[in-house]
């Protein structure tokens, strides 16, 4: 042991001079030898001042160590201080344990805990890990949460000395990547390949081959490898339900948060994007190349069983296992011993991943040796063509051995789960596939199906194989049918859930299961299902319009207005929507009344009082459009008084905080804001949470227009606490509230964080493509626009504008609701 290392409990320092390679550059070999110097002397002068041990230098970083954690962390304040005036700027990282001392130094999990903290770290920051920080007092610290580091397997909670801010911790948490519940087995060569080439100027890495040789896997790993290299994160984006090439910009789009243009959302942010599964829309390859012209810092890792053919990309062939790398795979999966008849057998199955796995599954009912004989009884079946890649076919006998081995119950439940489109719940199982539940929890147990959480599902190669023996069963027809019945069933019910206190858990249910509702949907016009497609598409327009998902609205609802007027309830349904879209997004006024009158003249056949109400608003709302304010007032009182009559509460309430709008268009703010505040209570009583959102941000207009910007404000902050709760930011109603709290932050001089809130507002105004607000709200905002500028300047404007903008959906809401 060496005699001036402590032994027992110590705190060890870690310190990394940040961006040594650039600051070599800018100094010249000379200055920056001279600055090298000058930060050894510092680091140096505090170890030996409190009390510490020098364990170790390489290049210029230092590892330090302490008998009292009060005096690391005082070491450290005194380095970075000492630091300050000059050109270096060190990472530090600071962590408590007890260490094994050896005649070689300190060993064991503690020293590399501190080295790792220390690299999560910026040039000036200073972290301490959690035993550190429980052993320090009276200091002003800062809980940064919990980070996963790279070889440390539990999550570690950081915590930075003093106030400053730094950017985010260059640590694996930012990221969606998925977690892995199993080892990763093998690779090794392969994901350090894929890591240089990425990090070494391939900004489209294309990772191909057949289903099942480990693609997706291997991306994962490396991509978690690079996550500390890009900034703004590495997100995964599983393209496996998609089959639409012009749906894959709107799933990554969510996958990141966008609330605008894909492409402006990411600019100049270094960003790895992995995008899973693409062969499926490989149309949509030419986008990539586009994409990357235009975010100079991108770059995108592709699984794909094919190459994309587009400009720019670099092909890399996933390779089959490495034959020792098969055997331990099959062996830790099956927890059998390595013998020779399992490299028989990993050969025999031509080392692929999948393959082994669900070899190593049957380990489970069948020895290796017999396994391997039911394998070559079936391979020579089920061989293909000579030009077929002999790695697929080996895939599908694979599976194909694996489907024989079920019962005939097993089977037929196997093909008809491929009906579902993203996996399905154990309810949705039974009804449409008619599945037993001891039957499908043989299929987990055998690998062939999976479960996470509440929803059953299928690996996509495994999906495409039940698919074929899909096509084989009799009643195919029948069951794509009863799939697409039952989604709209779901899609109905949860449409009438949509107004009232179970709105939030509807639109979840509904994100849930949007790929089947697809999957409805294309089966129904290819159906020529004219009835069903009509239903399906009303029932999904409120869901559409509060997610942001305008590509489907311009798509389906266009389709579902030329299937016909039956039944006269979702027809009504559907023209409310497509008069929407007229009124609020397109500003199509000839449209618009030509909706009205099929949608009022049908209520009135139908005797339909609801429908019949939601016309006389729609009709009062065109008539404010145009300034015929009286005669809007007429009609909304109408519509009120009606709505008593027949006793909906809720066209009581939307006519009476309607009326509003006349009064703010007069200039009579108070009256405006009685009839708002009105119509609020009256959604409130009901929990209409969506119409008390968009009454509320009313509200807050009224107040501004009072000279009242703390009262404005309280309301915009409600209508979007209640915005963020539905799921809704990609909302119109977020765009209205997102702009009047913003307005009134300028309001109440509050610029820098006001004008943030525009920004970020902006960009999804302009992705939805709205209209949202009338000449008093106009004027409102340019009177913002101008204080605001005053107050910031050009530059200061354009900067916070610009801040806003960067904003992810989720720090939206948490900057809004902040003050």
């Amino acid at each position: 042991m060496r005699a001036e290392l402590r032994a027992g409990t110590v705190t060890f320092l870690f310190t990394d001079v940040e961006g040594s390679t650039k600051l070599l550059h800018e100094l010249g070999a000379e200055a920056y030898a001279a600055a090298l110097a000058e930060h050894r002397r510092i680091v140096r002068g505090a170890c030996v001042a409190g009390g510490g041990v020098e364990v170790d230098t390489q290049g210029d970083a230092f590892f330090l160590a302490f008998s009292s954690p009060g005096e690391a962390v005082g070491a450290a304040q005194a380095i970075t201080d000492g630091l300050s005036s000059g050109p270096i700027t060190l990472r530090i990282g600071l962590h408590t344990g007890a260490p094994l001392v050896t005649d070689e130094g300190y060993v064991g999990e503690d020293v590399h805990l501190a080295a790792r903290v220390a690299a999560s770290g910026h040039g000036g920051q200073i972290l301490l890990s959690k035993a550190t920080r429980e052993l320090v007092g009276g200091l002003s610290i800062i809980d940064l949460g919990e980070h996963r580091l790279k070889d440390i397997e539990e999550a570690v909670s950081i915590y930075q000395l003093g106030s400053r801010p730094f950017p985010p911790l260059k640590t694996i948490s930012n990221t969606n990547l998925p977690s892995q519940v199993s080892s990763f087995i093998g690779r090794q060569r392969e994901r350090d390949e894929i890591v240089s080439m990425l990090s070494n100027g391939a900004r489209l890495l294309t990772l191909t081959g057949p289903g099942g040789s480990g693609k997706t896997r291997l991306a994962i790993e490396a991509a978690a490898e690079l996550v500390p290299e890009f900034k703004a994160g590495v997100f995964w984006v599983g393209l496996s339900a998609l089959r639409e090439p012009a749906l894959v910009s709107e799933e990554i789009a969510q996958a990141l948060g966008a609330k605008r243009n894909l492409a402006e959302h990411i600019g100049e942010r270094e960003m790895l994007l992995l995008l899973d599964n693409f062969e499926q829309v490989v149309e949509a390859a030419p986008g990539l190349s586009q994409l990357l012209e235009r975010c100079p810092r991108l770059k995108i890792l592709v699984t794909s069983r094919a190459s994309l053919r587009v400009v720019g990309e670099v092909e890399y062939p996933v390779p089959p296992l490495a034959e020792s790398e098969a055997v331990q795979l099959f062996c830790t999966r099956s927890q059998l011993e390595p013998d020779g008849t399992i490299g028989t057998l990993c050969r025999r199955l031509d080392d692929l991943p999948l393959a082994l796995e669900l070899a190593a599954a049957r380990t489970r009912a069948l020895s290796p040796a017999q396994i391997l004989e039911r394998l070559s009884q079936r391979l020579d079946l089920l061989q293909g063509g000579r030009d077929a890649d002999p790695r697929q076919q080996t895939l599908r006998a694979t599976i194909a051995w694996s489907h024989e081995l079920l019962d005939d119950s097993e089977r037929e439940l196997f093909a008809r789960l491929a009906v579902f489109r993203g996996g399905c719940t154990l309810d949705a199982a039974e009804e449409v596939a008619a599945a037993d539940l001891d039957t499908l929890q043989s299929l987990v147990e055998k690998s062939l199906v999976r479960r996470t959480d509440e929803r059953f599902w299928l690996l996509e190669t495994i999906r495409e194989y039940a698919a074929e023996r899909l096509t084989a069963d009799p009643e195919v027809a029948e069951l794509r049918r009863r799939h697409a019945l039952y989604f709209l069933a779901f899609a109905e019910a949860a449409d009438a859930s949509m107004v009232g206190g179970e709105q939030a858990m509807a639109l979840a249910r509904v994100d849930a299961e949007h790929d089947n509702l697809r999957a409805a949907l294309e089966w129904a016009r290819d159906s020529r299902e004219s009835e069903l497609l009509l239903r399906l598409v009303a029932a999904l327009g409120h869901y559409w319009e509060n997610g942001g998902f305008s590509h489907d609205i311009d798509v389906w609802l266009p389709l579902a207005l030329e299937c016909g007027s039956s039944p006269a309830p979702a027809r009504m349904s559907l023209l409310w929507e497509a008069w929407t879209q007229a009124f609020f997004y397109k500003r199509d006024r000839a449209r618009s009344a030509a909706l009205i009158s099929e949608w009022r003249g049908l209520a009135e056949r139908e005797g339909d009082e609801r429908h019949v109400l939601l016309a006389m608003n729609a009709e009062a709302s065109e008539m404010m459009e145009i300034g015929e304010l009286e005669q809007a007032r007429q009609t909304w009182k109408a519509t009120a008084d009606r709505a008593r009559e027949v006793g909906d509460r809720f066209m009581v309430a939307v006519a009476v905080g309607n009326q509003g709008g006349i009064a703010f268009e007069t200039g009579d703010y108070h009256a405006s804001l009685e009839h708002w505040a009105e119509g609020a209570e009256l959604h409130r009583e009901q929990s209409n949470y969506g119409n008390l959102a968009g009454v509320l941000t009313n509200c807050g207009w009224a107040s501004l227009r009072l000279s009242d910007p703390d009262r404005a404000g309280d309301y915009f902050r409600e209508s979007l606490t209640i915005v963020g709760r539905l799921g809704a930011i990609r909302s119109f109603r977020s765009v209205i509230a997102l702009n009047g709290l913003g307005a009134a932050l300028i309001a109440k001089q509050e610029a820098e964080r006001g004008v943030a809130l525009l920004g970020a507002a902006a960009p999804l105004e302009h992705e939805l493509g709205g209209h949202f607000f009338g000449k008093a709200e106009h004027e409102i905002l340019d009177e913002a626009a101008v204080a605001s500028k005053a107050a910031l300047g050009e530059t200061g404007f354009a900067a916070a504008w610009a801040r806003g903008q960067a904003m992810a959906q989720d720090e939206i809401l948490t900057f809004a609701l902040a003050g």
